[in-house]
């Protein structure tokens, strides 16, 4: 969820769109308080957002509400920032105040953290909406196949780069950055896309020598376990 103001954070919504992506779950963006959002900025989502719904919402007005409603299934989870009108979204979805609400920052426009918890409400028809506190950051977690899913047109590109590993940077044979020097893809996509990659690609390597590590901790323990046994028989 994010405020349809004309200057988004694409990064963060493209991590996130990631990670729902990776996660299983069918990516819906909400554009809220959309009276302060131009034409622009919708179909700018609509870009950055492919495979993924996108509805405008005015929860004062209950403007977009039906659509949103209409896909909403099982269980569903709100994230966005601070000030992004989820608690404000819940209530007007619930039909009455279930989540306490607070005006921005006058200063910087920026929410304050009115939710602290994640809790759970019934919408009927089998749905279950679970509201969380506005995130400040999140980093991605062996999200490969999510990161493919929120760039499909350079996953697509990809399989005609000359290397399979190929990191669309200064490689010969890059399809990826020959679209971009044909204008027919963003480089600043293509950028967040190699951002998001990298950091995914680290985390995977650090947790694969915690757990490298831990694993040898263990053969030692056991290993000088046995070794004791064997010298007190």
């Amino acid at each position: 969820m994010t405020v349809a103001a004309d200057t988004l954070d694409v990064g963060r919504m493209e991590r996130l769109l990631a990670l729902a992506w990776d996660s299983g779950a069918q990516p819906v963006v909400a554009l809220t308080k959309v009276d302060l959002a131009t034409e622009a900025v919708s179909e700018q989502v609509a870009v950055l957002a492919p495979g993924a719904s996108v509805v405008e919402v005015c929860a004062p007005d209950r403007s977009g509400l039906n659509e949103l409603r209409a896909l909403l299934h099982g269980t569903v989870v709100f994230v966005g920032a601070s000030g992004a009108g989820k608690s404000t979204l819940v209530n007007a979805l619930c039909g009455r105040d279930v989540q306490a609400t607070a005006p921005v920052r006058q200063g910087d426009g920026k929410g304050r953290h009115t939710t602290t918890d994640r809790e759970m409400f019934p919408l009927g028809g089998g749905v279950t909406l679970i509201d969380t506190p506005g995130l400040r950051g999140v980093g991605m977690w062996d999200a490969g196949a999510g990161i493919a899913s929120a760039f499909p047109e350079i996953d697509e590109l990809a399989q005609y780069c000359r290397f399979t590993d190929c990191a669309h940077e200064t490689e010969p044979g890059c399809a990826v950055r020959a679209a971009v020097d044909r204008g027919d893809l963003d480089a600043r996509r293509v950028e967040s896309h190699r951002k998001l990659r990298r950091e995914n690609e680290w985390i995977a390597a650090r947790s694969d020598a915690r757990l490298r590590h831990e694993r040898t901790r263990e053969i030692k323990v056991m290993s000088r376990a046995i070794r004791a046994y064997y010298r007190e028989r």
